[in-house]
């Protein structure tokens, strides 16, 4: 297939998502053809630095013929099984190594086929536990604002976006939004110490559940590092008081890793770079590097108790969950991270890459660089002084009409995003290091002088 050819296909067949589909009628569709490390090539040749590692995905990198080796050897074997009251060997291998990896008494391993599913698990896991234990009403979800957590009826409820929302509303009853943890946008009597701003926004939690009732709240949902509105990492003491709270109102904590979850902030598990314990941990993406679909709610056995009793069941479940294929996939994955020691490549080298980004803020237009590990965020505005953000025409014209393109044309995969202040975001493969860095900071360098001129 050409270039041609596949542009013209895809522009006549092709629904992508999250897309403006009319922006094709006079540009071609790219078209990425082959992947190896942490670079992409698209149908003529050209080739980008995979910064954002596909959708926060491709952990391990690009090309693992290991893990396509493993797929196929399973796929020969068997290709497909549910995990609908029988088991496959892949699925039990896969759950006991995910049981012995997550913290604490998170032994439990529902398998779905990807994000907003195991966020849909969850809260359905918490509506159905709080009745068998006797605290029928307790069925609400408290996230917080900007917070994305899938695109399913249930997850879109919890997600904390009102533009994803409002043209399928209504949707499920039941959530409410506390403020999120972005401490460059902090109020201002909150703004000048950082463990004080993570207190105040833990406290809305609790003023949250007192004000919808705390015998009707089953679950916070919370990101480790939020990722729509730019990476805002947790300030100090902030979940250590978040887990105080739902404990003291036996609401469940949900860390919702779909993101964070696998390396991506040096750490297996999110929860363990911040040092606190959930209740369920929501999961996809990196658990395959992407090679294929998986994706897992990771529940405590003291929330799994009074499912196991008598003739309980959860009457819910994927015809994909758990599927042959992709958990031969994970499990190569895995062992790729500890052969390689991924994770602590992401140790050694964090603070490199923050500092490397963190030489952009003396660019006009770049207001803040936050995030944690290899997930950061880059908030662009018009004014440092007064941190004045993009208004809705600023973004349409700088964010999308020419950070976005242009980045691209410079070789450079990543994302800019407007969902809540315009921030551009890079989160590359975790066998990334110093040179990797150095090539992304030229390239955003070069096109964020360049949109400064335009704003």
């Amino acid at each position: 297939m050409t270039a041609g050819t596949a542009d013209k296909k895809a522009t006549d067949h092709l629904w992508m998502h999250f897309t403006r589909m009319s922006t094709f009628d006079d540009h071609p569709v790219p078209v990425i053809e082959r992947g190896e490390g942490a670079y992409i090539w698209d149908s003529n040749g050209k080739k980008y630095m995979d910064a954002l590692s596909g959708l926060f995905v491709v952990q391990a990198g690009h090309g693992r013929t290991e893990i396509a080796q493993a797929m196929a050897e399973q796929a020969g074997k068997l290709a497909f099984f549910p995990v609908w009251a029988h088991a496959h060997p892949a699925a039990i291998e896969l759950a006991e190594r995910m049981a012995a990896l997550a913290p604490g008494d998170l032994n439990k391993i529902f398998f779905s086929s990807g994000g907003g599913e195991s966020v849909e698990t969850a809260w359905k896991v918490a509506k159905q536990y709080f009745k068998l234990i006797g605290k029928p009403m307790k069925h609400k979800v408290i996230s917080r604002t900007i917070a994305y957590h899938g695109t399913t009826q249930g997850a879109l409820s919890i997600t904390g976006v009102p533009p994803f929302k409002q043209v399928f509303e209504p949707l499920v009853p039941g959530t409410a939004r506390v403020p999120n943890t972005n401490f460059y946008r902090a109020p201002e009597f909150v703004a000048h110490d950082e463990k004080v701003f993570g207190r105040w926004a833990a406290d809305r939690v609790e003023e949250a559940i007192l004000q919808e009732g705390p015998d009707t709240v089953a679950a916070v949902f919370v990101e480790p590092v939020q990722n729509a509105g730019g990476c805002f990492p947790p300030p100090p003491g902030y979940f250590e008081r978040l887990r105080e709270i739902c404990d003291t109102y036996d609401v469940l904590l949900v860390s919702d890793e779909v993101i964070c979850a696998y390396g991506r902030l040096g750490t297996m598990f999110g929860a363990e770079k911040y040092g606190y314990q959930p209740d369920i941990i929501t999961s996809a993406k990196g658990l395959t590097s992407g090679y294929s679909p998986l994706g897992a709610a990771i529940i405590s056995d003291r929330i799994y108790e009074p499912f196991g009793k008598g003739d309980t069941i959860f009457p819910h479940g994927y015809t994909f969950g758990g599927h042959p294929v992709s958990c031969a996939a994970a499990l190569k994955n895995l062992e790729i991270f500890e052969r390689e020691d991924l994770l602590g490549n992401v140790s050694r080298n964090e603070n490199a890459f923050r500092s490397t980004l963190e030489k952009l803020l003396d660019l006009p237009i770049v207001g803040d660089v936050r995030g944690d590990g290899y997930f950061y965020g880059i908030e662009l505005v018009k004014d440092k002084n007064t941190r004045e953000s993009f208004d809705a025409g600023d973004s349409e014209r700088i964010l999308r009409g020419f950070v976005s393109p242009t980045l691209f044309e410079h070789g450079l995969y990543c994302r800019a995003d407007d969902r809540g202040d315009p921030v551009v975001q890079v989160a590359p493969p975790l066998i990334c290091g110093q040179a990797e860095f150095d090539e992304m900071e030229q390239i955003l360098r070069d096109v964020l002088t360049e949109a400064w001129k335009l704003v």
